[in-house]
């Protein structure tokens, strides 16, 4: 006789997104197995408060999908139908294949992307990364260098603080350039981050925080502002210069802490680079009023606590890289650091050290990876540049890419250039994708491997550990067994087995990944846990005392700065010489439509990127719950322009820029900027698709990717396309009824 269902509550956290907000999940036990039905945040969590989204409330919907990948399916060619296989089978197959292509092109020939679904995965990076030293590939690619590779690359040429900028806890002003936590759940270093970020940025007004946004559009964080200032997109590299140029000209930087902190003769380069910058003529070219500028670069300037930072938008700009070397140069300026004898708001509890020193770390060369063979592009530290893996695949010549392991991503609807990278994606001799959808990246698979989801592993809040405002702690046991049917492989299961079948190592910090207990079904086969723990081994908080403690705060291990060290030789390199060439070259254009080589007149639109609440990328749609909220990306559309165009909200526009065409489904935008409009990346219809494009963009979505090229206008460190601010005009099209 089967047993009546019974049903408990689970606490867990949501790894949906980069937030890791704790949730409860309510979880129905049967003969058949175990099944989320419920999922809700926890009220008394010190720090979210209960706080979660629309999207982390569906992982109930996420994990019992009825269209859920739950085995893995192979097929030899494009033409071949797929077929099911036992991952056991399907790893001996990969690993020999893999053998093969290093045997006869060696080891670069060998490629891996980890993408934003595995990004959440405490260890896919980690392992993968591993996985690539230990056969000499430096062929890893991750998500970072799809969007925001700026971040690193703009450090490393500056130089670092070690303690970091102002904690946002006790912040005095704020500067948000071009991120929108409210609709993100994440922030840079030092702003408002998605730990509750509603309650959180209330309670910061509250206290006097005095917020400055710079975003074309009036997003859910620029309705907070006390200046906000609607920039013309593709101008925030203008905008910033000015802003530094206004608070050194009124004498509002840190006279004291440049002295000590900057490189000789850097500040006054950094001067002579912005003084053409002038209020009229920024605000002129900016397309804002002067005096708005003035105003921000006062308040920035007063602080005397609190920093600035920049999002996608800006780093998918024109002149990304520069952008945000300005936005962290204010930082510098202005002496927005974390000094001897304060604390950080964050806890780094999975980072090596108890302290952070108040000092420099010196300047180094912003793209040390390995080189492409294209564009006179290297990598960042441990991974290469996305934007350039479709051009890897297709070049010939050695060191061309013949196999692809996509982790937890969505090439096809995320990368520049869909088509080509379509084209390069059929072009391998082998590619396997780790996924639990049918994606468009899917389709075009040799392997499709079924991963275990978020409540089905264990795991620790590894992005967020230095970014929640406070010293917090948690980890996560698996809280739902897969189902008796399943044949499920994490991202680390499947580098590990492909590893263990070519004994090459994976080297982690806690050690080597133990290979002879990967599957071996001995019964002491290795766990997520004894892969968190060598991962994240030398943790100034072992993840034991996580384990014993999650969803804590733990004010007595916050991290404290000491003084530096005696002959700190590190200073900043606010103006060196390529920055200050590229400023150069910024004053000279008419608009950053020139940087292109683009008649912006031509173009009367500039389209921006932008984020949708119920769904991360590509990720969402597939939700019932989530479709409800919206099935595509429409091109959000000023009030004003609609009419000039003679168009209404729900008709679809011919969307077309200098290298490509798209249809998009009009939304009215009154929070738009005039000029400019707004859509969301990641979308799009399937390879499969013989929909009209019509009914795609009513259905499934425009793939913005089409509207942007690779080779035109790319940043000169990361290979950043330009993504964000594209040039385009838009058409009415009549539709067959």
């Amino acid at each position: 006789m089967r047993s009546e269902a019974t049903t408990d509550t689970r606490k867990t956290f949501c790894r949906i997104c980069h937030a890791a907000c704790p949730v409860e999940v309510d979880v129905v036990q049967t003969w058949a197995g175990e099944r989320a039905v419920a999922v809700r945040g926890i009220a008394d969590d010190p720090l979210f408060e209960g706080y979660t989204c629309i999207k982390g409330r569906q992982l109930d919907a996420q994990h019992s999908a009825d269209d859920r990948q739950r085995v893995p399916m192979r097929r030899l060619s494009a033409n071949d139908p797929w077929e099911r296989v036992d991952s056991a089978h399907a790893l001996d197959e990969i690993a020999a294949k893999i053998r093969a292509i290093v045997a006869e092109h060696g080891p670069r020939a060998i490629a891996s992307y980890t993408g934003t679904g595995a990004y959440q995965n405490s260890t896919s990076v980690p392992v993968a990364a591993a996985w690539h030293k230990g056969f000499g590939s430096p062929s890893f690619y991750t998500s970072l260098t799809i969007d925001q590779p700026a971040h690193r690359s703009a450090l490393l040429r500056l130089g670092a603080w070690e303690a970091g900028w102002d904690n946002f806890t006790d912040a005095d002003v704020t500067l948000a350039i071009g991120y929108n936590p409210m609709v993100s759940s994440y922030g840079p270093a030092g702003g408002l981050q998605g730990t509750n970020p509603f309650v959180a940025m209330r309670r910061a007004k509250e206290r006097g925080l005095k917020v400055i946004v710079v975003d074309p559009r009036r997003t859910e964080l620029a309705t907070t502002a006390d200046v906000w200032l609607q920039v013309q997109p593709g101008e925030d590299p203008t905008l910033l210069a000015g802003l530094i140029r206004e608070i050194l000209v009124q004498d509002l930087h840190d006279g004291e802490f440049c002295e000590q902190w900057i490189a000789e003769g850097q500040l006054d380069a950094l001067r002579r680079a912005v003084e053409p910058f002038t209020l009229d003529y920024v605000a002129t070219r900016c397309r804002i009023d002067a005096a708005d500028v003035q105003r921000a670069a006062e308040l920035f300037g007063a602080g005397p606590r609190g920093s600035a930072g920049t999002g996608t938008g800006p780093n998918m700009a024109p002149h990304g890289t520069l952008t945000e070397h300005l936005a962290l140069t204010l930082n510098v300026i202005c002496g927005r650091v974390m000094r001897a004898g304060e604390q950080l708001e964050s806890g780094y509890f999975l980072f090596p050290g108890d302290t952070r020193r108040a000092q420099v770390v010196a300047p180094s060369d912003p793209a040390p990876g390995a080189p492409h063979r294209m564009g006179g592009l290297r990598g960042l530290p441990g991974e290469m540049l996305t934007s350039r893996l479709a051009d890897e695949i297709l070049l010939p010549g050695p060191g061309q890419v013949r196999a692809l392991i996509v982790s937890g991503g969505n090439p096809v609807a995320a990368f520049p250039n869909r088509d080509r990278t379509i084209e390069a994606l059929r072009s391998l001799e082998l590619l396997v994708v780790i996924d639990h959808r049918w994606t468009a990246t899917a389709e075009l698979a040799h392997y499709l491997i079924a991963p275990r989801l978020e409540l089905e592993r264990a795991d620790v809040p590894h992005i967020q550990d230095r970014r929640f405002p406070a010293p917090y702690a948690n980890y996560t046991p698996a809280v739902l067994a897969p189902g008796p049917d399943d044949d499920l492989l994490t991202e680390w299961e499947v580098f590990a087995g492909i590893a263990t079948r070519n004994r090459t190592p994976i080297d982690l910090p806690g050690g080597s990944l133990p290979l002879d207990r990967v599957g071996n079904g001995s019964g002491d086969d290795l766990t997520d846990d004894d892969v968190i723990d060598l991962v994240y081994g030398h943790a100034r908080m072992p993840v034991g005392e996580m384990r014993e403690q999650p969803r804590s705060v733990h004010p007595d291990r916050a991290v404290t700065v000491v003084e530096a060290q005696p002959g700190a030789a590190g200073r900043f390199a606010v103006a060196p010489d390529d920055v200050v060439a590229e400023l150069s070259s910024v004053r000279r254009e008419a608009s950053a439509m020139d940087g292109l080589g683009i008649d912006g007149g031509e173009w009367p639109f500039r389209l921006v990127s932008r984020r949708l609440k119920h769904v991360l990328n590509s990720l969402g749609p597939e939700i019932p719950a989530l479709a409800a909220k919206g099935a595509t990306n429409p091109v959000f559309v000023h009030p004003d322009d609609l009419a000039q165009l003679g168009v209404a909200a729900d008709d679809v526009v011919e969307i077309t820029s200098p290298f490509g065409t798209i249809l998009g489904l009009v939304a009215e935008g009154p929070e738009m900027k005039p000029g400019v409009v707004a859509m969301s990346h990641a979308w799009g219809p399937g390879i499969a698709s013989d929909l009209p494009e019509s009914s795609t963009a009513r259905g499934v979505g425009a793939p913005t990717g089409r509207l942007v090229s690779a080779d035109v206008g790319f940043d000169p460190i990361t290979g950043m396309a330009v993504q964000s601010a594209i040039p385009v005009r838009l058409g009415v099209v009549q539709e067959a009824s």
